[in-house]
Protein backbone atom coordinates (compact mmCIF):
# COMPACT_ATOMS: atom_id res chain seq x y z
CA UNK A 1 0.00 0.00 0.00
CA UNK A 2 1.11 3.55 -0.71
CA UNK A 3 0.89 6.02 2.15
CA UNK A 4 -0.82 9.23 1.04
CA UNK A 5 -1.93 10.72 4.38
CA UNK A 6 -5.00 12.83 4.99
CA UNK A 7 -3.89 15.95 3.08
CA UNK A 8 -5.41 14.59 -0.13
CA UNK A 9 -8.84 14.30 1.42
CA UNK A 10 -8.62 17.77 2.93
CA UNK A 11 -7.65 19.19 -0.46
CA UNK A 12 -10.52 17.28 -2.12
CA UNK A 13 -13.02 18.72 0.38
CA UNK A 14 -11.73 22.25 -0.21
CA UNK A 15 -11.89 21.74 -3.98
CA UNK A 16 -15.48 20.57 -3.62
CA UNK A 17 -16.40 23.74 -1.74
CA UNK A 18 -14.69 26.04 -4.25
CA UNK A 19 -15.44 24.33 -7.57
CA UNK A 20 -18.49 22.29 -6.71
CA UNK A 21 -16.84 19.07 -7.90
CA UNK A 22 -17.47 16.26 -5.41
CA UNK A 23 -14.69 14.54 -3.47
CA UNK A 24 -15.78 11.20 -4.94
CA UNK A 25 -14.79 12.41 -8.41
CA UNK A 26 -11.23 13.13 -7.24
CA UNK A 27 -10.93 9.84 -5.33
CA UNK A 28 -12.26 7.90 -8.31
CA UNK A 29 -9.83 9.73 -10.59
CA UNK A 30 -6.92 8.84 -8.32
CA UNK A 31 -7.88 5.16 -8.28
CA UNK A 32 -8.28 5.05 -12.06
CA UNK A 33 -4.89 6.74 -12.48
CA UNK A 34 -3.25 4.15 -10.24
CA UNK A 35 -4.80 1.29 -12.22
CA UNK A 36 -3.69 2.84 -15.52
CA UNK A 37 -0.14 3.24 -14.20
CA UNK A 38 -0.06 -0.39 -13.00
CA UNK A 39 -1.30 -1.75 -16.37
CA UNK A 40 1.40 0.27 -18.09
CA UNK A 41 3.96 -1.08 -15.61
CA UNK A 42 3.07 -4.74 -16.26
CA UNK A 43 2.56 -4.03 -19.98
CA UNK A 44 -0.94 -5.45 -19.99
CA UNK A 45 -3.48 -2.76 -20.85
CA UNK A 46 -6.21 -5.36 -21.38
CA UNK A 47 -6.17 -6.65 -17.80
CA UNK A 48 -9.71 -6.53 -16.43
CA UNK A 49 -9.20 -7.90 -12.93
CA UNK A 50 -7.16 -4.94 -11.62
CA UNK A 51 -8.52 -2.27 -9.27
CA UNK A 52 -7.25 0.33 -6.82
CA UNK A 53 -8.57 0.43 -3.29
CA UNK A 54 -8.33 3.50 -1.06
CA UNK A 55 -8.40 3.21 2.70
CA UNK A 56 -9.48 6.66 3.84
CA UNK A 57 -9.02 5.96 7.55
CA UNK A 58 -5.48 4.65 7.17
CA UNK A 59 -4.64 7.14 4.43
CA UNK A 60 -3.34 4.42 2.11
CA UNK A 61 -4.01 3.28 -1.43
CA UNK A 62 -2.96 0.14 -3.26
CA UNK A 63 -3.43 -1.92 -6.40
CA UNK A 64 -5.22 -5.28 -6.14
CA UNK A 65 -5.89 -8.12 -8.57
CA UNK A 66 -8.93 -10.32 -8.29
CA UNK A 67 -8.13 -14.04 -8.72
CA UNK A 68 -10.27 -17.16 -8.76
CA UNK A 69 -9.43 -19.99 -6.35
CA UNK A 70 -8.71 -23.23 -8.28
CA UNK A 71 -7.01 -26.61 -7.66
CA UNK A 72 -4.52 -26.33 -10.49
CA UNK A 73 -3.32 -22.91 -11.53
CA UNK A 74 -3.06 -22.43 -15.30
CA UNK A 75 -3.01 -18.63 -15.49
CA UNK A 76 -1.18 -16.91 -12.62
CA UNK A 77 -2.66 -13.54 -13.57
CA UNK A 78 -6.23 -14.63 -12.98
CA UNK A 79 -6.02 -17.78 -10.81
CA UNK A 80 -4.64 -18.75 -7.40
CA UNK A 81 -4.29 -22.08 -5.70
CA UNK A 82 -6.44 -23.00 -2.74
CA UNK A 83 -3.34 -23.28 -0.51
CA UNK A 84 -2.13 -19.76 -1.32
CA UNK A 85 -5.64 -18.40 -0.98
CA UNK A 86 -5.94 -19.92 2.53
CA UNK A 87 -2.95 -17.85 3.62
CA UNK A 88 -4.88 -14.73 2.74
CA UNK A 89 -8.29 -15.85 3.98
CA UNK A 90 -8.85 -19.06 5.90
CA UNK A 91 -12.53 -19.21 5.00
CA UNK A 92 -11.96 -19.18 1.27
CA UNK A 93 -13.12 -22.12 -0.86
CA UNK A 94 -12.78 -23.27 -4.44
CA UNK A 95 -14.24 -20.97 -7.12
CA UNK A 96 -14.24 -18.05 -4.69
CA UNK A 97 -12.63 -14.75 -5.62
CA UNK A 98 -9.89 -13.15 -3.56
CA UNK A 99 -8.22 -9.77 -3.85
CA UNK A 100 -4.45 -9.84 -3.82
CA UNK A 101 -2.36 -6.71 -3.44
CA UNK A 102 0.07 -6.32 -6.32
CA UNK A 103 1.31 -2.77 -5.71
CA UNK A 104 4.91 -2.65 -7.06
CA UNK A 105 7.73 -1.32 -4.89
CA UNK A 106 8.71 2.31 -5.43
CA UNK A 107 5.48 2.77 -7.34
CA UNK A 108 4.56 6.06 -5.68
CA UNK A 109 6.37 8.43 -8.08
CA UNK A 110 5.07 6.67 -11.20
CA UNK A 111 1.57 6.64 -9.77
CA UNK A 112 1.79 10.33 -8.84
CA UNK A 113 2.77 11.37 -12.37
CA UNK A 114 -0.01 9.32 -13.91
CA UNK A 115 -2.48 10.51 -11.28
CA UNK A 116 -1.73 14.15 -12.03
CA UNK A 117 -2.63 13.76 -15.70
CA UNK A 118 -5.74 11.68 -15.06
CA UNK A 119 -7.02 13.88 -12.24
CA UNK A 120 -6.51 17.04 -14.31
CA UNK A 121 -8.42 15.51 -17.20
CA UNK A 122 -11.21 14.21 -14.97
CA UNK A 123 -11.57 17.59 -13.26
CA UNK A 124 -11.94 19.27 -16.64
CA UNK A 125 -14.53 16.73 -17.74
CA UNK A 126 -16.45 17.04 -14.48
CA UNK A 127 -16.32 20.83 -14.65
CA UNK A 128 -17.50 20.82 -18.27
CA UNK A 129 -20.39 18.45 -17.51
CA UNK A 130 -21.39 20.45 -14.45
CA UNK A 131 -21.43 23.73 -16.40
CA UNK A 132 -23.28 22.09 -19.30
CA UNK A 133 -25.96 20.63 -17.04
CA UNK A 134 -26.39 23.87 -15.11
CA UNK A 135 -26.75 26.19 -18.07
CA UNK A 136 -28.77 23.76 -20.16
CA UNK A 137 -31.39 24.05 -17.42
CA UNK A 138 -31.11 27.86 -17.55
CA UNK A 139 -31.49 28.06 -21.31
CA UNK A 140 -34.32 30.45 -22.15
CA UNK A 141 -34.16 32.25 -18.79
CA UNK A 142 -32.80 35.51 -17.44
CA UNK A 143 -29.61 35.56 -15.37
CA UNK A 144 -27.33 38.22 -13.90
CA UNK A 145 -23.69 38.56 -14.93
CA UNK A 146 -20.71 40.88 -14.70
CA UNK A 147 -19.10 42.36 -17.80
CA UNK A 148 -15.51 41.15 -18.02
CA UNK A 149 -14.23 42.73 -21.21
CA UNK A 150 -15.15 43.85 -24.69
CA UNK A 151 -13.80 42.68 -28.02
CA UNK A 152 -14.45 43.83 -31.57
CA UNK A 153 -17.18 41.25 -32.08
CA UNK A 154 -18.50 40.37 -28.62
CA UNK A 155 -18.88 41.23 -24.95
CA UNK A 156 -17.61 38.66 -22.44
CA UNK A 157 -19.89 38.30 -19.41
CA UNK A 158 -19.04 36.28 -16.31
CA UNK A 159 -22.12 34.33 -15.22
CA UNK A 160 -20.63 32.33 -12.35
CA UNK A 161 -18.78 29.16 -13.22
CA UNK A 162 -17.99 30.23 -16.75
CA UNK A 163 -17.84 33.22 -19.07
CA UNK A 164 -20.63 33.80 -21.57
CA UNK A 165 -20.37 35.43 -24.98
CA UNK A 166 -22.74 38.17 -26.15
CA UNK A 167 -22.25 38.65 -29.93
CA UNK A 168 -22.69 42.08 -31.49
CA UNK A 169 -26.04 41.06 -33.04
CA UNK A 170 -27.39 40.33 -29.54
CA UNK A 171 -26.30 43.67 -28.07
CA UNK A 172 -28.51 46.76 -27.73
CA UNK A 173 -27.51 49.25 -30.46
CA UNK A 174 -25.67 52.24 -29.03
CA UNK A 175 -25.28 50.70 -25.58
CA UNK A 176 -21.86 51.02 -23.90
CA UNK A 177 -20.88 47.87 -22.01
CA UNK A 178 -18.44 48.93 -19.31
CA UNK A 179 -16.31 46.18 -17.69
CA UNK A 180 -17.31 45.58 -14.08
CA UNK A 181 -20.98 46.54 -14.54
CA UNK A 182 -23.68 44.08 -13.60
CA UNK A 183 -26.22 43.29 -16.32
CA UNK A 184 -29.13 40.97 -16.86
CA UNK A 185 -28.82 38.73 -19.89
CA UNK A 186 -30.98 36.13 -21.58
CA UNK A 187 -29.43 32.67 -22.02
CA UNK A 188 -29.93 32.13 -25.72
CA UNK A 189 -28.00 28.94 -26.39
CA UNK A 190 -25.46 26.53 -24.87
CA UNK A 191 -22.96 24.93 -27.24
CA UNK A 192 -20.92 21.91 -26.20
CA UNK A 193 -17.21 22.20 -26.99
CA UNK A 194 -14.07 20.19 -26.26
CA UNK A 195 -13.34 22.51 -23.34
CA UNK A 196 -15.94 24.36 -21.28
CA UNK A 197 -19.37 24.74 -22.91
CA UNK A 198 -19.89 28.03 -24.72
CA UNK A 199 -22.86 29.97 -23.38
CA UNK A 200 -24.44 32.52 -25.76
CA UNK A 201 -26.35 35.34 -24.05
CA UNK A 202 -28.42 38.24 -25.38
CA UNK A 203 -29.81 41.61 -24.39
CA UNK A 204 -31.60 42.18 -27.70
CA UNK A 205 -33.83 39.10 -27.79
CA UNK A 206 -37.58 39.68 -27.51
CA UNK A 207 -37.95 36.97 -24.86
CA UNK A 208 -35.95 39.05 -22.39
CA UNK A 209 -38.99 41.36 -22.25
CA UNK A 210 -41.23 38.40 -21.41
CA UNK A 211 -38.89 37.33 -18.61
CA UNK A 212 -38.82 40.84 -17.14
CA UNK A 213 -42.62 41.08 -17.16
CA UNK A 214 -42.90 37.67 -15.51
CA UNK A 215 -40.57 38.88 -12.75
CA UNK A 216 -42.36 42.18 -12.19
CA UNK A 217 -46.04 41.25 -12.81
CA UNK A 218 -47.42 38.58 -10.44
CA UNK A 219 -50.53 38.15 -12.61
CA UNK A 220 -48.36 36.91 -15.47
CA UNK A 221 -46.47 34.54 -13.19
CA UNK A 222 -49.83 33.16 -11.97
CA UNK A 223 -51.13 32.80 -15.57
CA UNK A 224 -53.98 35.24 -14.92
CA UNK A 225 -52.56 37.57 -17.56
CA UNK A 226 -51.03 35.98 -20.65
CA UNK A 227 -48.48 37.48 -23.05
CA UNK A 228 -49.75 36.55 -26.51
CA UNK A 229 -47.10 38.14 -28.71
CA UNK A 230 -43.98 40.33 -28.54
CA UNK A 231 -42.38 42.45 -31.25
CA UNK A 232 -39.15 44.23 -30.40
CA UNK A 233 -36.51 46.44 -31.93
CA UNK A 234 -33.94 46.42 -29.15
CA UNK A 235 -32.97 49.81 -27.78
CA UNK A 236 -35.85 51.61 -29.49
CA UNK A 237 -39.32 50.16 -29.03
CA UNK A 238 -41.29 47.08 -28.04
CA UNK A 239 -44.93 46.15 -28.56
CA UNK A 240 -46.52 43.66 -26.21
CA UNK A 241 -49.94 42.03 -26.74
CA UNK A 242 -51.55 40.81 -23.50
CA UNK A 243 -54.74 38.96 -22.65
CA UNK A 244 -56.54 38.44 -19.34
CA UNK A 245 -57.96 35.03 -18.49
CA UNK A 246 -59.97 36.66 -15.68
CA UNK A 247 -62.62 39.20 -16.79
CA UNK A 248 -62.20 41.08 -13.53
CA UNK A 249 -58.48 41.71 -14.18
CA UNK A 250 -57.38 44.39 -16.63
CA UNK A 251 -54.46 42.94 -18.59
CA UNK A 252 -52.96 46.30 -19.56
CA UNK A 253 -53.42 47.81 -16.11
CA UNK A 254 -51.78 44.82 -14.45
CA UNK A 255 -48.69 45.22 -16.63
CA UNK A 256 -48.47 48.95 -16.00
CA UNK A 257 -48.90 48.61 -12.25
CA UNK A 258 -49.98 51.14 -9.62
CA UNK A 259 -48.91 54.58 -10.86
CA UNK A 260 -46.83 52.88 -13.53
CA UNK A 261 -44.33 51.38 -11.08
CA UNK A 262 -44.08 48.00 -12.80
CA UNK A 263 -43.61 49.31 -16.31
CA UNK A 264 -41.14 51.95 -15.11
CA UNK A 265 -38.96 49.26 -13.54
CA UNK A 266 -38.91 47.27 -16.79
CA UNK A 267 -38.25 50.38 -18.91
CA UNK A 268 -35.32 51.23 -16.64
CA UNK A 269 -33.95 47.71 -17.00
CA UNK A 270 -34.19 48.06 -20.79
CA UNK A 271 -32.33 51.41 -20.77
CA UNK A 272 -35.45 53.55 -21.32
CA UNK A 273 -36.71 51.54 -24.28
CA UNK A 274 -40.29 52.50 -25.20
CA UNK A 275 -42.90 49.83 -24.49
CA UNK A 276 -46.43 49.77 -25.95
CA UNK A 277 -48.81 47.43 -24.13
CA UNK A 278 -51.87 46.56 -26.25
CA UNK A 279 -54.85 44.31 -25.70
CA UNK A 280 -54.92 41.13 -27.70
CA UNK A 281 -58.13 40.33 -29.57
CA UNK A 282 -59.24 37.39 -31.68
CA UNK A 283 -61.02 39.89 -33.94
CA UNK A 284 -58.34 40.87 -36.49
CA UNK A 285 -59.79 44.35 -37.03
CA UNK A 286 -59.74 45.18 -33.33
CA UNK A 287 -56.31 43.59 -32.90
CA UNK A 288 -54.84 45.66 -35.76
CA UNK A 289 -56.38 48.86 -34.35
CA UNK A 290 -54.85 48.12 -30.94
CA UNK A 291 -51.48 47.21 -32.44
CA UNK A 292 -51.22 50.52 -34.31
CA UNK A 293 -51.72 52.57 -31.14
CA UNK A 294 -51.21 55.36 -30.23
CA UNK A 295 -52.45 56.35 -33.73
CA UNK A 296 -56.22 56.81 -34.26
CA UNK A 297 -57.76 54.58 -36.91
CA UNK A 298 -60.76 55.40 -39.14
CA UNK A 299 -61.31 52.00 -40.76
CA UNK A 300 -59.72 48.61 -41.34
CA UNK A 301 -60.59 46.54 -44.41
CA UNK A 302 -59.53 42.89 -44.52
CA UNK A 303 -58.17 42.20 -48.01
CA UNK A 304 -57.05 38.60 -47.46
CA UNK A 305 -57.46 36.25 -44.51
CA UNK A 306 -55.72 33.01 -45.42
CA UNK A 307 -53.20 30.87 -43.62
CA UNK A 308 -50.27 32.02 -45.74
CA UNK A 309 -51.61 35.46 -46.69
CA UNK A 310 -53.08 38.00 -44.28
CA UNK A 311 -53.47 41.54 -45.58
CA UNK A 312 -55.35 44.57 -44.28
CA UNK A 313 -55.97 48.08 -45.61
CA UNK A 314 -56.04 50.79 -42.92
CA UNK A 315 -57.24 54.40 -43.26
CA UNK A 316 -56.17 57.01 -40.72
CA UNK A 317 -56.77 60.78 -40.44
CA UNK A 318 -54.31 62.93 -42.36
CA UNK A 319 -52.67 64.19 -39.18
CA UNK A 320 -52.23 60.63 -37.87
CA UNK A 321 -50.44 59.11 -40.86
CA UNK A 322 -46.88 59.79 -39.68
CA UNK A 323 -47.77 58.57 -36.16
CA UNK A 324 -49.33 55.36 -37.51
CA UNK A 325 -46.34 54.62 -39.72
CA UNK A 326 -43.79 55.72 -37.12
CA UNK A 327 -40.22 56.87 -37.55
CA UNK A 328 -38.72 55.00 -40.51
CA UNK A 329 -41.82 52.78 -40.51
CA UNK A 330 -41.13 51.42 -37.04
CA UNK A 331 -44.69 51.51 -35.67
CA UNK A 332 -46.32 49.72 -38.60
CA UNK A 333 -43.38 47.30 -38.82
CA UNK A 334 -43.76 46.30 -35.17
CA UNK A 335 -47.55 46.05 -35.58
CA UNK A 336 -47.00 43.68 -38.51
CA UNK A 337 -44.67 41.48 -36.43
CA UNK A 338 -47.02 41.57 -33.46
CA UNK A 339 -50.19 40.62 -35.34
CA UNK A 340 -48.80 38.67 -38.27
CA UNK A 341 -50.85 40.81 -40.67
CA UNK A 342 -49.42 42.78 -43.60
CA UNK A 343 -50.76 46.30 -43.07
CA UNK A 344 -51.12 48.92 -45.80
CA UNK A 345 -51.78 52.38 -44.28
CA UNK A 346 -53.22 55.35 -46.16
CA UNK A 347 -54.49 58.75 -45.03
CA UNK A 348 -58.06 59.93 -45.73
CA UNK A 349 -56.95 62.18 -48.59
CA UNK A 350 -54.84 59.41 -50.12
CA UNK A 351 -57.76 57.00 -49.84
CA UNK A 352 -60.07 59.54 -51.56
CA UNK A 353 -57.56 60.03 -54.37
CA UNK A 354 -57.33 56.27 -54.86
CA UNK A 355 -61.13 55.98 -54.82
CA UNK A 356 -61.49 58.90 -57.29
CA UNK A 357 -58.92 57.35 -59.63
CA UNK A 358 -60.74 54.03 -59.45
CA UNK A 359 -64.08 55.74 -60.24
CA UNK A 360 -62.58 57.48 -63.27
CA UNK A 361 -61.27 54.18 -64.52
CA UNK A 362 -64.71 52.66 -64.07
CA UNK A 363 -66.42 55.56 -65.94
CA UNK A 364 -63.91 55.33 -68.76
CA UNK A 365 -64.55 51.62 -68.92
CA UNK A 366 -68.31 52.26 -69.10
CA UNK A 367 -67.84 54.80 -71.94
CA UNK A 368 -65.80 52.30 -73.90
CA UNK A 369 -68.47 49.69 -73.33
CA UNK A 370 -71.15 52.11 -74.60
CA UNK A 371 -69.11 52.79 -77.74
CA UNK A 372 -68.81 49.08 -78.33
CA UNK A 373 -72.56 48.66 -77.86
CA UNK A 374 -73.29 51.49 -80.34
CA UNK A 375 -70.90 49.96 -82.85
CA UNK A 376 -72.48 46.55 -82.47
CA UNK A 377 -75.98 48.01 -82.86
CA UNK A 378 -74.90 49.88 -86.02
CA UNK A 379 -73.40 46.71 -87.43
CA UNK A 380 -76.62 44.84 -86.69
CA UNK A 381 -78.66 47.56 -88.44
CA UNK A 382 -76.44 47.37 -91.50
CA UNK A 383 -76.82 43.60 -91.54
CA UNK A 384 -80.61 43.92 -91.40
CA UNK A 385 -80.64 46.40 -94.33
CA UNK A 386 -78.39 44.13 -96.35
CA UNK A 387 -80.59 41.15 -95.60
CA UNK A 388 -83.74 42.99 -96.68
CA UNK A 389 -82.07 44.15 -99.91
CA UNK A 390 -80.95 40.63 -100.65
CA UNK A 391 -84.45 39.27 -100.09
CA UNK A 392 -85.97 41.94 -102.37
CA UNK A 393 -83.41 41.18 -105.07
CA UNK A 394 -84.12 37.48 -104.82
CA UNK A 395 -87.88 38.05 -105.11
CA UNK A 396 -87.39 40.35 -108.06
CA UNK A 397 -85.37 37.73 -109.85
CA UNK A 398 -88.08 35.10 -109.34
CA UNK A 399 -90.82 37.38 -110.68
CA UNK A 400 -88.83 38.18 -113.79
CA UNK A 401 -88.24 34.48 -114.44
CA UNK A 402 -91.98 33.82 -114.15
CA UNK A 403 -92.60 36.57 -116.66
CA UNK A 404 -90.10 35.08 -119.06
CA UNK A 405 -91.75 31.66 -118.84
CA UNK A 406 -95.21 33.08 -119.49
CA UNK A 407 -94.21 35.04 -122.64
CA UNK A 408 -94.44 33.38 -126.10
CA UNK A 409 -91.40 31.93 -127.70
CA UNK A 410 -91.26 34.54 -130.36
CA UNK A 411 -91.37 37.32 -127.91
CA UNK A 412 -88.64 35.68 -126.07
CA UNK A 413 -86.56 35.43 -129.17
CA UNK A 414 -87.18 39.06 -129.93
Amino acid sequence: MIKIGTALFEAAEQFEREKGISKEVLVSSLCDALVAAYKKHIKDKEATNVEAILDEQAGEIGVFRTKVVVKNVEDEDTEISLKDAKEIDEDVELDDEVKIEVTPENFGRVAAQSAKQVITQRIREAERKMVLDEFMSKKGTLITGIIQRRTDKAVIVNIGKTDAVMPSREQIPGEYYKPGNRIRVFVLDVKETSRLPQVIVSQAHAEIVRELFELEVPEIEDNIVEIKSIAREAGFRTKLAVWSNDPSVDSVGACIGPRGTRIQTIVGELKNEKIDIVRYSEDPVEYIVNALSPARIISVDILADEEDRKEAFVIVPDDQLSLAIGREGQNVRLAHRLTGWKIDIKSESQAREIESADNQQIETSYEKEDEVVDYVEAEEAIDEIAQEAQEETSQLGVDEEDQVVDEPQEDTEE
